[in-house]
């Protein structure tokens, strides 16, 4: 079984185990995951989002158009300004 194939049949059971233990660090026995587990684990839970979950609930997803937007609202009227500071000294420009 390749990885594809592993993941079109997880259970949604695996995938909270597996997203968990990449949140905690550890399995659920309390052993620690290695490098390479986590980035197993997390490959496979983020894959399996990918395949089973619209974009705005997948691991990871930031909304950015709606922060934007009202970021964008909140500050049309505002004019940044830049002062220079001069290092030299007195009289020299």
């Amino acid at each position: 079984m390749n990885f594809k194939e592993m993941i079109d049949n997880m259970s949604p059971e695996v995938y909270v185990s597996l997203k968990q233990a990449v949140e905690l660090g550890k399995w659920p026995n309390g052993v620690r995951l290695t490098k390479e587990q986590t980035e197993l684990c997390l490959q496979a839970v983020i894959t399996y989002d990918h395949n089973n979950k619209p974009e705005e609930s997948r691991v990871g997803y930031i909304d950015r158009g709606s922060k934007q937007t009202k970021f964008e609202e909140d500050n049309k009227d505002k004019v940044d300004s830049i002062k220079w500071v001069n290092d030299a000294p007195k009289g020299k420009v």
